[in-house]
């Protein structure tokens, strides 16, 4: 498998598999359509596709190893082992993954499934196109003198500054070997790591930091899918009620701007503010949507300094440092930091590619619904256009 972009099943973020077994234990049935879109309309070629094709095909060969199920019986202990056995004998059904060229040379990838299995071919999807596009482009082996230069500095500035991070890089990464030699940097030199949300990493690298975790709760899919058979005006609140009951308090940051931080707030309500340990920014402006968050924990009596905000959205470290003087002493902050991690190779731009949920079934005999994903950032929107104005009218958002 030395040739693979993915060489283990544990190689996904985690909360993939934590999404996983909720749709296992809410909707069973639901089936969900996941849809690829670059952001930045590259032009692909047919060799492209087809080199994708061969790729996707080597993930059927991935399976749960023993030892890699008695590592997450321990260290993903918030799961139970019923999903640990399913998973073992999952195996990735590449006739699923449907990929072609418009007339315009621009990728389409479609990924559809029983959502508690599609969910999981998310990740490696993007991250294979990445590593394959700079193949293909033929820019070879990355600088790897730059490479670690780049990661000097910013674990200098981490080790000096106190700033707590996780590696969050997978989906736009430069390849497997780039995300594999940075995160073994970060274990060895970076005081303040604390894990990876690529489950594969955080195990292997368990040898040189024991206290490394894999890092993750929940993406925007589960709001998205949420809204569309039950609609939008409680979706949030309705996904923290059935994660807490499902979790237990464990998995406790919740995700604020699937439909604008706006509506979050209007579903945050004392009793999720009190249960939830804190929420992920993932869009907008940081310091404002950290304000309006110790805002309304004050506006019930909680002190924000026992709660916390991961900050995720595209950082690099001088921004992450930023971001924690400016909230010193106001409430706990973390970060998330993804491309500027393992896509800093001095040879290409990252990617822009992203891969959402398109449609969302709860079974076969209802309707298909399609999904939506609005955002703190206007022009961000995903989603069928005549669906994304509906749910800002019904939002109250225009």
């Amino acid at each position: 498998m030395n040739d693979m972009t993915i060489i283990s099943i544990l190689e996904n973020d985690l909360y993939k598999f934590s999404m996983s077994y909720y749709y296992q234990r809410t909707t069973p049935e639901a089936i969900g359509t996941f849809y690829f879109t670059d952001r930045n309309g590259q032009v692909f070629t047919q060799e492209f596709v087809d080199l994708l094709n061969e790729e996707f095909k080597k993930l059927s060969l991935l399976s749960l190893t023993k030892e890699e199920f008695n590592w997450c019986l321990k260290n993903i202990y918030f799961i139970p082992q019923l999903y640990f056995e399913w998973l073992m004998g999952f195996r990735f059904d590449p006739s699923i993954i449907k990929v072609w060229l418009d007339e315009e040379g621009h990728l389409h990838v479609t990924a559809k499934d029983l959502i508690y299995k599609v969910t999981l071919y998310e990740i490696p999807i993007l991250s294979t196109i990445s590593e394959l596009y700079y193949k293909y482009m033929n820019l070879g082996e990355p600088d790897w003198t730059y490479i670690e230069n780049q990661l000097e500095k910013k674990v200098a500035l981490s080790n000096e500054n106190g700033i707590k991070f996780a590696n969050f890089g997978m989906r736009r990464r430069y390849s497997h070997k780039v995300e594999d030699r940075v995160t073994e940097y970060l274990a060895k030199n970076a005081k303040y790591f604390v894990g990876s949300s690529t489950v594969h990493f955080a195990m292997k690298y368990q040898s040189i930091r024991k206290d490394l975790k894999p890092i993750g709760t929940m993406a925007h899919e589960l709001m998205m899918a949420t809204a569309a058979f039950m609609g939008p005006k409680e979706a949030n609140y309705y996904v923290m009620r059935h994660w807490a009951d499902i979790y237990g308090g464990a998995m406790g940051t919740m995700l604020p701007d699937c439909f604008t931080t706006d509506v979050f707030l209007r579903n945050f309500s004392m009793d999720m503010a009190k249960l939830y340990d804190g929420v992920r920014h993932d869009s907008g402006d940081p310091f404002v949507f950290g304000d309006r968050i110790i805002a309304k924990y004050k506006s019930y009596n909680i002190d924000p300094m026992t709660k916390s905000i991961v900050f995720s959205d595209a950082l690099d470290f001088e921004r992450a440092l930023a971001i924690q003087k400016y909230f010193e002493g106001r409430i706990k902050v973390s970060f998330g930091i993804g491309t500027n991690l393992t896509n800093d190779v001095g040879a290409a731009a990252p990617l822009n590619i992203v891969m959402k949920l398109q449609t969302f079934q709860v079974n076969a005999r209802q309707p298909e619904y399609r999904c939506v994903k609005l955002s703190d950032v206007p022009g961000k929107e995903l989603g069928d256009p005549d669906e994304i104005r509906s749910y800002k009218v019904i939002l109250g958002l225009v």
